[in-house]
């Protein structure tokens, strides 16, 4: 079998690494979460013990789970959208040694992403494109760019569930965050955590009757523009788009 840059790249990263990672070596740790522009303007968001959910059998929502491509036209409340970040990134405590345990797994808890939303219809939100500061269970407005919903939908090959969503979620990878503790071997675990982050956001949807389409089909350069990303210390890494259920 000839060698791709895909063999190659789990060759490269087996266990165990030749490297000696960063916090072997004692360096400090990684940022938690990116820095907050001092002038930001950010929107608190609600507690999550606080928001008011139906109830729902996990069996029914690991059932009822599937891709949905075509949303109707309701508004997410700013208490549901809540509950969506809390589900897919939400923090539960931070140790004193500075280690973050959230709502997903995470190799080492390392928790190694950012989570970017793109809002098209949240009641009290300016449509735009926001950063959700998960420590401080906040969004911080990034772009409100008339053109910005556009500009993701072609980055993401003109995929159109992006542009009609009630908002898209799209998650952005810290590389050092992850390499710190595993080096190279790290860029497997991102696109690991990736996944538990994104089957959070399908069964959480099923709760407020909504639907979830995953994205991984999106030109990189291009995305990472849009989102501000340097494309190497931080870059995109999965998204996906959401809105209610459509019926009949």
């Amino acid at each position: 079998m000839s060698k791709t840059i895909g063999h190659e790249f789990m060759r490269q990263t087996r266990l165990p690494t030749q490297e000696v990672p960063p916090q072997r070596q004692g360096a400090a740790r990684p940022p938690l979460e990116l820095p907050c522009p001092a002038d930001a303007h950010l929107i608190p968001l609600p507690a999550a013990a606080e928001i008011d959910l139906p109830p729902l059998d996990v069996r029914a929502a690991i059932q009822n789970r599937r891709t949905w491509r075509k949303y109707g036209p309701q508004w997410l409340s700013l208490d549901e959208l809540a509950f969506l970040l809390w589900a897919t990134q939400g923090v539960k405590s931070v140790t004193e040694r500075q280690v973050v345990f959230r709502t997903v797994p995470s190799a080492g808890a390392r928790h190694a992403f950012e989570t970017f939303v793109l809002v098209n219809r949240v009641e009290t939100l300016t449509p735009g494109l926001y950063r959700y500061l998960a420590l401080r269970n906040a969004l911080m407005e990034v772009d409100l760019a008339a053109g910005i919903a556009a500009r993701l939908t072609a980055a993401c090959y003109d995929q159109e569930q992006v542009l009609h969503s009630t908002v898209s979620f799209f998650w952005v990878a810290v590389s050092d965050r992850m390499a710190f503790r595993y080096g190279q071997r790290g860029y497997r675990y991102l696109h690991l955590d990736a996944g538990h982050v994104c089957q959070n956001l399908y069964l959480a949807a099923e709760v407020i009757g909504c639907g979830v389409c995953a994205i991984a089909a999106f030109k990189d350069d291009e995305l990472n523009a849009v989102l501000g990303l340097d494309g190497e210390a931080l870059f995109a890494i999965y998204a996906a788009s959401l809105g209610k259920k459509e019926t009949g």
